[in-house]
């Protein structure tokens, strides 16, 4: 009696759900390329070995690794983001690509809305300040509102949507800017960022990363958006240049920010940390139990596919 052998995954990195890797491994062979003393020998001896990759969108998967992976047939990411995995290398090799989208949009929109509400209204400063015992010698300082206000959304995708629909709750109005007019967007377009950042009160960033948008927030799109506009990014901190939105929080060009993301995480400039019209999380617009336990059932759902059928459930665009 013959026996298939399980295909063969290499895994580039911690997941960010336990739950997933035990799954990969109660189905797959799986390999920790982190778990290597010296990734680039173990890739060079064993590199033919494996036949399917898992990683994450933050950390994703370089050329040089593709490379090193002679029968790479998949590869399965963990997340929206494909700007740290080398789809071209992968398309090249005729390596089929899935990952996540879809399932995260309402945490990720969730989540704009709360850091909008947060930098706006000062909930966590204001929570500092009861637990500093400072409310019996003052009155905390006044916010701004949110609702009725003007909402910029930079990138109108799935997540862009999901945040333009919110915005209905909050009696926004609400225009945007992308490459091209949306389709099914029935919504203001502005052909130019720095023109939406000059109408909005808040601008909101769920774009792709990558090199096509790297920086695209620059010095001019936040003078635009000007002393009583906010910055709310959940997209990629590629798409900022941070040096100038530092600049513009401290010299109050710009009257606050809410971030998820930074341009090298995990480390946050000690200047941005330093600044009190900006609220900081760590990279967590997805993270709940609940989306989490959805991107891990696509990850498995895009490997098993592949191996029915030679095509995995969600390509990335253009693989």
């Amino acid at each position: 009696m013959s026996t298939t052998p399980k295909p063969c995954i290499l895994q580039i990195g911690r997941l960010p759900l336990p739950a997933l890797e035990a799954e990969l491994a109660a189905r797959y062979s799986v390999t920790s390329l982190a778990d290597q003393a010296d990734p680039v020998a173990f890739l060079a001896a064993r590199g033919a070995e494996f036949n399917a990759v898992v990683t994450t969108a933050s950390i994703g998967l370089t050329g040089e690794v593709i490379a090193a992976l002679p029968h790479l047939q998949v590869i399965s990411s963990f997340g929206v983001g494909f700007d740290a995995l080398d789809v071209d290398a992968a398309k090249a090799r005729g390596v089929q690509v899935g990952y996540t989208p879809g399932v995260l949009n309402d945490c990720v929109a969730d989540m704009a809305f709360a850091l909008m509400l947060d930098v706006s209204r000062g909930i966590a400063a204001s929570d500092r300040f009861v637990r500093r015992s400072e409310w019996p010698q003052g009155r905390f300082a006044l916010g701004s509102r949110v609702s009725g206000k003007r909402l910029g959304i930079v990138g109108m995708g799935r997540i862009g949507q999901a945040v333009a629909e919110r915005a209905i709750g909050f009696r926004m109005e609400v225009g945007y800017h992308n490459r091209r007019p949306a389709p099914d967007a029935a919504l203001p377009y502005f052909e130019s960022l720095v023109a939406l950042a000059r109408w909005a009160d808040y601008l909101v960033l769920t774009v792709a990363g990558g090199p096509a948008t790297r920086h695209m927030v620059d010095r001019p799109v936040l003078d635009a958006l000007g002393p009583e506009g906010f910055l709310i990014n959940v997209a990629r901190g590629s798409v900022v240049d941070e040096a100038a939105l530092i600049d513009a929080l401290a010299e109050r060009r710009i009257a606050g920010a809410g971030l998820d993301v930074f341009e090298e995480e995990p480390r946050v400039p000690a200047a941005l940390i330093a600044l009190d019209n900006v609220v900081l999380t760590p990279h967590t617009a997805s993270a709940t139990h609940e989306t989490r336990r959805a991107m891990a059932d696509l990850v498995l759902e895009n490997l098993e596919s592949f191996f029915a059928t030679g095509a995995v459930r969600v390509p990335v665009p253009g693989t």
